[in-house]
């Protein structure tokens, strides 16, 4: 999934997996979350919603959202991605609104909604065309809307400053990105911006910007052949001893083990 004003050039995409910080970013897919272990932090906008096990989100696209995991305790998420196009009935709300509070607490969750979201989970690859996911996709929202109070989607939180942040950030994590120079190309105050990552999104620059390059290297290890050192310079790290450590920071292991073993799991 590259770039964080993501680029994304699938339409549907479900999988079950540890959950992980995930640095602020928008797109244009709908996202859904149904925790199956553990608890997570859902920030929408400039609001963060706790998450415990069953509970289950829906993302608005174009609605900067990000993922922090605060227990020490193991959590696990499965997390799916659709075009607006599998729920052709929702376009207009889709387009202009998004929920208050995006959070369905599992006393509330209709049985449908994780049968879906499993059953997805377990549709084979050669089925994810547009009958099947968007069956199910419009199953998932039809429940889950019922539960919503709507409000415009400029509302929540995405203001100027943000979404510009977010989106310079996307065009340029890859590069020598200094906050003086993101502050001069945006036209605001360092101050200013430095109060976007420390205010919206509870990080400072530095993390954010490493955050950004490890998500793109984790994709790059696991889906392209490139070599680590490649990709290490690729995302904007200076060496790679500073990479392998940050990456294996974030997921626990060192990038080679990480290819080795996700490549084993996902084959």
């Amino acid at each position: 999934m590259p770039l964080w004003y993501e680029r994304i050039n699938y339409e549907f995409e479900i999988y079950n997996k540890k959950s992980v910080h995930v640095p602020p970013h928008l797109h244009k897919l709908i996202e859904m979350i149904y925790v199956t272990r553990g608890t997570l932090e859902l920030g929408v906008g400039t609001e963060l919603y706790h998450m415990d096990c069953n509970d289950f989100a829906v993302i608005f696209p174009d609605v900067i959202h990000h993922y922090q995991v605060f227990s020490e305790k193991p959590s696990h998420a499965i997390y799916l991605q659709a075009s607006p196009d599998f729920a052709p009935m929702y376009t207009s709300l889709l387009q202009n609104s998004c929920p208050a509070d995006p959070v369905i607490h599992s006393d509330s969750v209709h049985p449908d909604i994780a049968y879906a979201m499993k059953t997805l989970l377990r549709t084979e690859d050669s089925d994810k065309e547009h009958i099947i996911p968007g069956a199910f996709t419009q199953i998932i929202l039809t429940h889950a809307f019922l539960h919503y109070n709507f409000v415009e989607k400029s509302s929540v939180g995405s203001n100027d400053i943000i979404y510009q942040t977010v989106a310079y950030a996307a065009e340029h994590f890859m590069e020598n990105i200094t906050l003086p120079k993101m502050a001069h190309d945006l036209g605001f105050s360092p101050y200013a911006i430095s109060r976007v990552f420390s205010g919206t999104f509870h990080t400072n620059f530095n993390q954010y910007i490493n955050s950004l390059r490890l998500e793109y290297a984790q994709q790059q290890i696991l889906y392209t052949d490139q070599s680590i050192t490649d990709i290490c310079f690729l995302v904007g790290f200076n060496s790679q001893r500073t990479f392998n450590r940050a990456f294996q920071e974030q997921y626990g292991m060192t990038p080679r083990e990480y290819r080795k073993e996700r490549r084993l799991t996902t084959d």
